[in-house]
C-alpha cells in the first residue's frame, strides 16, 4: 500500500496546469506548501490551513498548520509544526483534530500546541475530518472504504462499506454525514475505473445512501453543505460543483487541478489549491 500511495501522489505532483476561471473569487492568499485543507475556526475568527510539504503518504515530519484571517491575510505561517502530512481537520471543545496519514494530531486552539497524537489501528490513508453536533469527530480512510469515529479521543470503526468508493471529503450535516467519493479502482495516476459521487450516511443507523443524480460524475475531494446545497471539489480537474436534492451537479467554478478539502463560514467557500500553494475564497453569490 505504501508503494501505491507514493506512486499515486508522484503522479499528482506532475499534473499539468490549465487556465483557471474563478467565479465569485473575493481573495487569494499564497506562499503555502501543498495546502490540502482549509477549516474556518469561527470562534477565533480565523482559518486554519494544513500544509503537506512533500509526499502526502510519507511520515517525514515536514507538515504544519498555518493561520489566515477571514479576509485572507496570513496571521502565522508556521502555527503548529511537528506533523507529517496533515490533511482534513475538525474542531471540538477547544481542540483541533488533524488527519495525519494513520494518526490524528490534537492541537490546543488557545496555545497552538500539539498536545497529543491518537493512533488509529488499521488506518491506511486518513483524509478529511468533520465533527457532529454532539462533539464526535469523523475521519475518512480513503484507501480502505472506511470512516472512523473519534469519541473522547478514542478511535472506533464507524462504517466500512464498498459503497463509499474511496471516501475523501466528509461533512457533518445535522443527523447525517455527507461524503465525497473519489471513485472505485484508483489507478497509479489517480484516475479511477469508475468516478465518484456524493453519499449520505445516517448517524443513527449508519446506513450509506448514494444521493440521486450525484453518482459517478467526478473524482471528488472536499465537500461541504450550506443550507440545502452541497458543494464538492474535483481535484484532478479543479472543478467546484454544487448539488441540490432533486437535481444534478452543476459547475460553479473552475480552478487549476489541485482544489482539495474546502471549508466554509456559511457565507464563503474556502478552497485550498494544493498545486499552486494558494488558498482562495469564493462568495456564495
Amino acid at each position: 500500500m505504501k508503494s501505491l500511495i507514493a506512486s499515486i501522489f508522484a503522479a499528482i505532483a506532475g499534473i499539468a496546469t490549465a487556465p483557471a476561471a474563478q467565479a465569485g473569487e473575493i481573495w487569494r492568499a499564497g506562499g503555502f506548501e501543498q495546502p490540502e485543507s482549509a477549516l474556518v475556526d469561527a470562534a477565533d475568527k480565523r482559518i486554519v490551513v494544513s500544509n503537506i510539504v512533500g509526499n502526502p503518504g510519507e511520515a517525514d515530519g515536514n507538515g504544519y498548520l498555518s493561520l489566515l484571517s477571514l479576509d485572507g491575510k496570513v496571521i502565522t505561517r508556521h502555527w503548529v509544526d511537528g506533523m507529517d502530512a496533515p490533511k482534513g481537520m475538525a474542531i471540538v471543545g477547544g481542540k483541533l483534530y488533524a488527519a495525519d496519514i494513520t494518526k490524528i494530531r490534537v492541537v490546543d486552539l488557545d496555545s497552538g500546541k500539539l498536545v497529543s497524537t491518537i493512533d488509529v489501528p488499521g488506518a491506511v490513508f486518513l483524509n478529511d475530518m468533520t465533527a457532529d453536533a454532539s462533539g464526535k469527530v469523523y475521519v475518512t480512510d480513503m484507501l480502505a472504504d472506511t470512516i472512523y469515529r473519534i469519541d473522547g479521543d478514542k478511535p472506533e470503526l464507524f462504517v466500512k462499506d464498498a459503497l463509499l468508493a474511496s471516501p475523501n471529503g466528509v461533512f457533518a450535516d445535522g443527523d447525517r454525514l455527507i461524503v465525497a467519493s473519489w471513485g472505485r479502482g484508483i489507478r497509479t495516476d489517480f484516475s479511477t475505473a469508475e468516478p465518484g459521487g456524493v453519499l449520505a450516511i445516517d448517524l443513527a443507523s449508519k446506513k450509506v445512501t448514494p444521493l440521486p443524480g450525484a453518482q459517478k460524475f467526478a473524482d471528488l475531494d472536499g465537500v461541504i453543505a450550506i443550507g440545502g446545497d452541497i458543494y464538492a471539489t474535483a481535484y484532478m480537474t479543479g472543478t467546484l460543483y454544487r448539488y441540490h436534492a432533486g437535481g444534478k451537479p452543476e459547475v460553479v467554478a473552475t480552478f487549476k487541478p489541485g482544489s482539495a478539502d474546502i471549508g466554509t463560514d456559511g457565507k464563503h467557500i474556502i478552497v485550498p489549491l494544493m498545486n499552486e500553494g494558494e488558498v482562495a475564497a469564493l462568495s456564495l453569490d
